[in-house]
């Protein structure tokens, strides 16, 4: 007998909509643009040939329509790897669980998710103005301490090469991004990279404000950290949350970085927002 998922694991809406995001199935495209800002949602959809579905709940917010023809969603998360936790579980639930008999589907469904976020450099040679494609991404926070996952030789060199570099007490979590996804978003524009994602802006980036960060040289000890040719490139706060439940759940994932200050250059574009909308064109165009 198939299992049922209480009502306390998964929360269903009195009108029939999975709790936090606030969404039905048919609300949703199975291919998906993600933003960590809700004011960045209409200004993608600005560019679809139509709007069918708006729907906002906290910081979630969902715009899906057509763009060219082709069926997409996007939305938004908020910030940090929790949001993301959350948003992914319940995006799955959408497409492999029935809302109504809480069973999980037979037939597994994947979603196409490719991230459009603002990431800053660790590296001298990438400029603030570039935009990085995240191969792998290394999580610097606790998410993964709270699910079991396998990860491969490479996966596990690099997040125990990360962890003594830190000299932290946590082992540190790393995953792969889609390659399908990367094959597909054509990046022969684009710097392919990998990302470390932190917990924090602050702190956890090594920026002292009135508090002073534990690893104040963090993106140093990070850029210079090499496992067998592998290099952290860029930073920022999501990555690695979707890489880990995206391989955890079968969904293909990919993060998309409009680079908008080096750390190590002290440098910071000068348009942030033109940047960005590249980026916005760029992937729906390839997604």
């Amino acid at each position: 007998m198939t299992k049922v998922i209480p009502a306390s694991e998964l929360i269903i809406n009195p009108d029939g909509s999975i709790y936090h995001l606030n969404l039905k199935p048919e609300f949703l495209a199975s291919n998906v643009i993600t933003v960590g800002d809700p004011e960045r949602v209409p200004k993608i959809s600005q560019y679809f040939d139509h709007v069918d579905i708006k729907v906002a709940k906290r910081e979630f917010v969902t715009h899906t329509g057509t763009y060219k023809g082709k069926r997409l969603s996007v939305m938004s998360t908020g910030m940090g790897t929790d949001n993301i936790e959350i948003f992914m579980t319940e995006l799955d639930a959408l497409v492999n669980i029935d809302l109504q008999t809480r069973q999980v589907k037979p037939k597994h469904t994947a979603l196409n998710i490719v991230r459009v976020g603002t990431s800053g450099s660790m590296r001298e040679e990438i400029p603030a103005g570039a935009l990085v494609a995240s191969e792998y991404a290394v999580g610097l926070d606790t998410l993964m301490q709270y699910y079991a996952a396998d990860y491969s030789d490479k996966e596990q060199a690099i997040r125990e090469a990360v962890q003594q570099s830190l000299g932290v007490d946590f082992l540190p979590y790393c995953f792969e991004g889609s390659k399908k996804l990367l094959g597909q978003m054509n990046t022969k524009d684009m710097i392919l990279g990998n990302t470390a994602t932190c917990p924090g802006f602050f702190g956890p980036q090594g920026r002292e404000v009135r508090l002073k960060p534990a690893i104040p040289d963090i993106i140093e000890r990070l850029s210079a950290m090499e496992v067998d040719g592998f290099q952290l490139t860029n930073f920022e706060m999501e990555t690695a949350g979707y890489y880990a439940m995206g391989k955890m759940l079968g969904h293909e994932v990919l993060s998309l970085n409009a680079i908008v200050a080096n750390r190590i250059t002290h440098t910071f574009v000068g348009n942030p927002s033109e940047v960005v909308d590249h980026l916005i064109h760029h992937t729906l165009e390839h997604i």
